[in-house]
């Protein structure tokens, strides 16, 4: 926010989803963190070379508050028959470029 207490446009909370089953979809998972306020994407990581969900994901929603509603609503909850992970993503680490590994 800024400092008259309105929103800036463009900056949404990213929330961390681990422990993700492996049915879980994209749909299932903003259906699930709608119902704490608007949600503006959701991601499923998929492994490169498989395709297959890593068992993690990103989930930005609008608001603040909204959002951290719904961390400490989802937070070790059962979805798809996994306690799932949930809190506010961290900043990604800078890393030094992938080598070829042959």
């Amino acid at each position: 926010m800024n400092r008259s207490g309105e929103k800036k446009k463009g900056v949404w909370l990213n929330i961390f989803v681990g422990n993700l089953s492996y049915t879980t979809t994209e749909d299932s998972l903003r259906r699930l963190f709608e119902q704490y306020g608007e949600v503006t994407s959701v991601r499923i990581i998929n492994d490169r070379e498989t395709g297959r969900s890593r068992g993690f994901g990103f989930v930005e929603m609008a608001n603040d508050d909204e959002a951290r509603a719904a961390i400490a609503a989802t937070n070790a909850r059962a979805v798809d028959g996994r306690t799932i992970n949930v809190n506010e993503a961290r900043p990604r680490e800078e890393r030094a470029p992938r080598r070829d590994r042959w």
